[in-house]
């Protein structure tokens, strides 16, 4: 459990960018943050995500933030699906890390725990690691939407996100992660307790 300053004042949520000639420039000395979902539904779920944070957090430049395990129902999954197990990271990518590099290191990462791809839409799965946020970038790619395109609109996604980063604004939003969940409610997210990191 950790003390001292809240969340925002230990990440600086508070990045103030300008943009010139078609580039996005940091103007500020706190840090750019990166944030992932984590979900699991399948074989010892709270072990396997406790694998990917530890591969994750040491991808981090500075220290990781993590939320608590969320229990979750089922979203837009098949009947019987299996309840979920979720959880958000906040990591300082090293210098040189791009979203499209960090998506690759997840993608690996799913892979070295088992995630197999049915090809099914929202199938039980082994482990999930969906990169929710890169700072403030922004991505229109076949292959990463950023944010995330469904983020804003998923009590899993934000209630562990609002835990390590309540005053995070998701690029595109107007409310920040805590008050996005305040419109939602958290009708099937429940905070198990347990820290996960």
């Amino acid at each position: 459990m950790r003390s001292g300053p809240t969340v925002n004042a230990r990440v600086g949520f508070g990045l103030r960018r300008r943009v010139g000639r078609g580039k996005t420039n940091r103007v500020s000395d706190e840090p750019l943050m990166g944030y992932v979902a984590l979900g699991a539904n399948l074989g010892d779920a709270a072990g396997t995500l406790r694998l990917a944070a530890a591969e994750i957090t040491g991808w981090s430049l500075g220290q990781a933030l993590g939320s608590s395990l969320w229990r979750t129902e089922p979203v837009d999954c098949a009947p019987g699906s299996p309840p979920f197990l979720n959880a958000a990271l906040g990591l300082e990518p090293k210098p040189g890390a791009t979203p499209e590099s960090l998506l690759d290191d997840l993608l690996a990462l799913e892979a070295r725990l088992g995630r197999t791809r049915s090809g099914l839409a929202n199938a039980p799965r082994v482990i999930d690691l969906d990169l929710i946020a890169f700072g403030y970038e922004t991505r229109h790619t076949p292959t990463l939407t950023l944010p995330h395109p469904r983020a804003h609109g998923r009590a899993f996604v934000l209630a562990p996100l609002a835990e390590i980063a309540p005053g995070l604004v998701l690029p595109g939003q107007q409310q920040t992660v805590s008050g996005l969940l305040a419109t939602l409610g958290q009708a099937e997210v429940t905070k198990t307790g347990q820290r996960f990191i």
